[in-house]
């Protein structure tokens, strides 16, 4: 077998190779490192900011600081409202995992109501997954303490100190400060997703109508936290602007002789300063406890409040509207005295019976055989129908309108509070537009008294009636004063001017004398001011709920309480220099005079003598450290009681030939007669 020829090996030439596949390599290497160098610079140095501040992030968050809502005060500075310590759960769903387990776990550390997992949920879809969302409020100290021991099992959940609102005098003001309920998903849509961050939202009064400026605005702070996201330290802080504090026009002494003076009856009372328009105090009953709804009121207890047949809920001083009876008859007289139809001493005949012309429908005086010669002072004291019914027609519907729109009826008052009605002042238009009907004569006659298509809330019929005493035409409210912090000092709000009531003072001085003589022996109101160490004027009415014919035999107490009369009383104290002007309305209370006065009487010794009224069966007793007002506040008190007074007079003397006589014509025999006897009072 043939060998084959060994290869001759070159030394320099496998050195050379090698050196070539070294230096290859070590390049390789080199620019392995380089990249890898040049990869460390850009991390470390070029992109260190960022990379900073992502880790910066990680490590540090920005937790919202809620501010505490403002608190709210009477005119001598008691407080109504406040904040009170408490305790709430959050979650922040992004660090929570999986929600419905954590849910399930969390039962059975804290109770859960189905109610609170609801509110929960619909709060989560509304919200921002890294927003913290609060899922129990008002915690026990036993379920902060059980809480406390597994937390590390619940990530993402927290035990939050927070404030929550208080109202001291429970029912007594429920419908004057209103109440605040839990934040809802409805009010992120209406204010904006971070409107979450607040608790609570106004819902009602004046929580409501100044909830932007109580709330107050929002702060933040960094705050240092470890793996599990529990805090270490604060870094730094924007802090929260508190609310704005509200000082209102309410007298809390006044407020509380008001809901005494009621008892157990319902209705509505408003007192007002006629000078400034401010409300001293006003109530709705019966009435409810606003804190059942700071923290989202239980169905069982918001069931029994909605099915109560006399309505606690409904506020009927801006929302009750009623026909206003014969509380209107000031307001007609002074609009006949500024038309130049009549002159006070200008007398009308009442006989009992008023006949349009061709007409055998009649409209009747309370007194059945009239009231004889009525000037414009008796039409008042004696709430004399027929004078009222001529004087509606010698003005016309429109004028009649006009005149009445005057005295702010027809629309809201523009009072401080959300909601209000503007009511229903008769005109043509307005029947056409409420009951598509037309105008008749008849509809006036119905006007004139304060019936047919009138509605009027307490709340514009204390305006008018302040506008009486004043002579001018103001904007009711209840917040006077605001202060944007605890030392800072209080600034009075500006209100709009008022507007003159008549281009004639003369006029409504007149008008001011006629409900003086109301209260006077042979007034409608005479017994409201018996023995009263101070002069009163006033009006008393009575809005008919259901006619009167075929019901005149039947005992008022036998009928439902919706389908009694309602009694009405308006008037103003002391009556030469008012310094409080009133609106009463007493559901199923029957006439004016008997059952709506005394309130009041109550009412103006509270305020002008300090006297509180005795605690009837069922009503509030006044708490104490009660300060009372002093004596005939800010006005002079002649001392003469009502009793001594002579009894209201026509004017002496033949009447005019101006005055009216029966309709021409055959009068319908009595048999035949179709009438409608009217309330006077």
């Amino acid at each position: 077998m043939r060998r084959r020829p060994e290869k001759i090996r070159n030394p320099s030439a496998e050195a050379a190779q090698f050196r070539v596949r070294a230096l290859v390599g070590l390049g390789l290497v080199l620019l392995a490192l380089g990249g890898l160098a040049g990869w460390y610079f850009r991390l470390q140095v070029v992109q260190h900011d960022d990379f900073a501040r992502q880790s910066e992030a990680n490590r540090i968050k920005p937790r919202p600081v809620v501010p505490a809502r403002g608190l709210i005060y009477d005119r001598k500075g008691r407080l109504l409202a406040d904040n009170v310590p408490a305790y709430r759960l959050d979650v922040t769903p992004e660090d929570a995992g999986d929600i419905p387990r954590m849910l399930r776990e969390l039962s059975q550390v804290v109770e859960l109501s189905p109610e609170e997992i609801e509110r929960f949920e619909a709060a989560r879809r509304a919200t921002r997954s890294f927003r913290a969302i609060t899922l129990k409020q008002r915690l026990s100290d036993e379920e902060v303490a059980r809480f406390a021991v597994d937390r590390w099992r619940f990530p993402g959940v927290e035990v939050v100190a927070y404030l929550n609102r208080r109202y001291l005098y429970g029912d007594l003001l429920a419908h004057v400060i209103g109440y605040v309920g839990r934040t809802d998903e409805g009010d992120v849509e209406r204010y904006g997703k971070d409107h979450v961050l607040f608790p609570h939202t106004g819902r009602t009064g004046v929580e409501r109508y100044y909830d932007e400026q109580l709330r107050g605005k929002i702060g933040y702070e960094q705050v240092e936290t470890n793996v599990e996201g529990r805090a270490l330290r604060s870094i730094g802080m924007v802090p929260a602007r508190a609310g704005t504090d509200l000082r209102l026009g309410i007298d809390l002494d006044l407020q509380r002789a008001m809901v005494m003076a009621f008892g157990e009856q319902t209705g509505s009372a408003i007192a007002i300063d006629p000078r400034t328009g401010e409300v001293l105090a006003m109530v709705s009953l019966p009435s409810f406890d606003p804190n059942l709804f700071v923290n989202g009121i239980s169905n069982a207890d918001y069931r029994r409040l909605i099915d109560d047949p006399s309505r606690p809920l409904f506020n009927r001083l801006v929302l009750g509207g009623v026909a206003p009876g014969s509380t209107i008859k000031p307001m007609l007289a002074l609009a006949g005295l500024d038309s130049g139809l009549r002159k006070p001493e200008d007398r009308v005949l009442s006989t009992g019976m008023f006949y349009l012309p061709g007409s055998s429908r009649g409209w009747g005086d309370a007194s059945r055989g009239g009231h004889g010669w009525t000037d414009l002072r008796k039409s008042i004291s004696a709430s004399v129908n027929t004078y009222y019914y001529r004087l509606a027609l010698d003005l016309g519907i429109e004028r009649f309108a006009s005149h009445m729109a005057h005295f702010g009826f027809g629309r809201p008052t523009g009072i401080d509070l959300v909601g209000e009605i503007g009511g229903i002042l008769p005109s043509p238009e307005a029947k056409l537009a409420t009951r598509g009907e037309r105008w008749y004569p008849g509809d006036t006659v119905n006007a004139a008294i304060g019936q047919g298509d009138w509605k009027v809330t307490p709340l514009q019929l204390v305006r008018a009636t302040a506008a009486l005493a004043d002579g001018t035409l103001r904007r009711p409210h209840l917040v006077t004063q605001v202060r944007a912090g605890f030392d800072a000092p209080w600034t009075r709000l500006p209100q709009p001017p008022g507007v003159p009531v008549s281009p004639h003072p003369e006029n409504v001085e007149v008008v001011r004398l006629g409900m003086q003589d109301t209260m006077q022996p042979g007034g409608t109101g005479w017994r409201t001011a018996l023995g009263a160490p101070y002069t009163m004027a006033g009006k008393t009415g009575t809005a008919q709920v259901i006619s009167r014919r075929g019901t005149a035999a039947v005992d008022p107490r036998s009928l439902p309480l919706h389908l009694r009369h309602r009694a009405l009383f308006i008037g103003f104290a002391p009556a030469e220099a008012p310094t409080i002007a009133v609106a009463i309305a007493v559901e199923g209370g029957g006439y004016g005079g008997a059952a709506a006065g005394p309130i009041a009487r109550k009412i103006f010794d509270a305020w002008l003598l300090g006297k509180m009224p005795e605690a009837e069966d069922g009503a509030a007793a006044p708490q104490a450290g009660a300060t009372p007002p002093p004596a005939l506040r800010d006005a002079p008190a002649p001392e003469r009681e009502a009793a001594s007074a002579p009894p209201a007079t026509g004017a002496a003397g033949t009447p005019p030939a101006a005055s009216p006589a029966p309709p021409p014509g055959p009068r319908p025999s009595p048999r035949r007669r179709r009438h409608r006897r009217r309330p006077a009072a």
